[in-house]
């Protein structure tokens, strides 16, 4: 009797995290400067019960980061998993996270500083990332070996892209979703060309 009352309040606190994030994503990408309590009320819990799942702003807020790079590490693995060949693979986890980019907007822009970079991605990302390049040259589609400038470019173009009007003629010109737009450009930046 006691281990299932313990196994079901374990579920209720994981509900309740699920639903604190889930608002938290929502209300601070509508206003970064929200309070714990507005969290709470957009997620239909009481602030007691919200302080109880995080002490603080900065407990959330670093809770939002391991949950978005637990989010990257499973588009490095659903690309891979997917993709016959890395430059497929490139472009699957360009298209992943751009779904990201959409559905966690908060987080994302918590993930970067003022250029775009993501500062907040692990050290799993960052790994994870250097071994998508690394295939991508491996396969000769890009040249560049420098695992940090790859990922930088990456990154930085990622951001850049994700920030163009609908009608932007470079996305207008080339025909092409915003995914295929950074793969090609990346690919090109660090010297490859990108076959398809």
């Amino acid at each position: 009797m006691a281990e299932t009352t313990a196994r079901r309040l374990r579920a209720d606190a994981e509900t309740n995290t699920a639903r604190i994030l889930a608002a938290a994503e929502d209300v601070l990408a509508a206003d970064p400067s929200a309070s714990l309590e507005r969290i709470g009320e957009a997620a239909g819990l009481t602030r007691v019960t919200v302080h109880r799942r995080f002490a603080s702003r900065l407990a959330l807020l670093e809770a939002l980061s391991e949950q978005l790079n637990q989010r990257y590490l499973s588009a490095l693995e659903q690309a891979r998993t997917h993709a016959v060949s890395p430059l497929l693979e490139f472009q699957r986890l360009t298209e992943i996270v751009f779904e990201l980019k959409v559905s966690h907007r908060f987080a994302m822009e918590l993930a970067s500083d003022q250029e775009g970079c993501h500062s907040g991605l692990s050290p799993e990302v960052a790994a994870g990332l250097e071994q998508v390049f690394a295939r991508l040259r491996e396969a000769g589609d890009i040249t560049a070996v420098g695992a940090d400038w790859c990922r930088h470019v990456y990154l930085a173009l990622l951001h850049e892209v994700h920030t163009l009007p609908e009608n932007a003629p470079d996305l207008v010109a080339a025909g092409a979703s915003r995914a295929e737009l950074v793969v090609r450009t990346v690919v090109g930046a660090l010297g490859g060309t990108a076959r398809g």
